[in-house]
């Protein structure tokens, strides 16, 4: 799987072989935004051409369009995990958020 950016939104892409074509969807916003291309050129102009048809129709709407992650989300943890993720953030010297990003950084790649 790879993915593509416009502005701040994200796509996973995968290639469809029924359909012998790309197929793309945008993966941080709440609404389900997909396009489809068969070349890389044409993959990208439908991404841009699907979120700019999404953004338009929000405001025709007068909805507020789903915005790219902030950076911020809630995780929740019973008290003893809590207390441990605390611990192993403290031996290596940094904050319980700055070793949780990092961690969970390093299992992202």
């Amino acid at each position: 799987m790879a993915t593509m950016r416009w502005k701040n939104y994200v796509a996973s892409v995968e290639y469809d072989p029924e359909l012998k074509m790309f197929h793309g969807r945008v993966v941080n916003t709440n609404s389900v935004v997909t396009f489809y291309g068969k070349s890389v050129e044409e993959l990208e102009t439908e991404f841009k051409r699907s979120m700019e048809d999404y953004l338009s129709i929000c405001k025709e709407r007068g909805i507020t369009p789903d915005k790219p992650f902030s950076g911020r989300f809630n995780l929740r943890v019973t008290p003893e995990e809590h207390r441990e993720f605390s611990e192993a953030a403290a031996a290596n010297g940094k904050s319980l958020n700055a070793w949780a990003a990092e961690t969970l950084k390093q299992a992202a790649h």
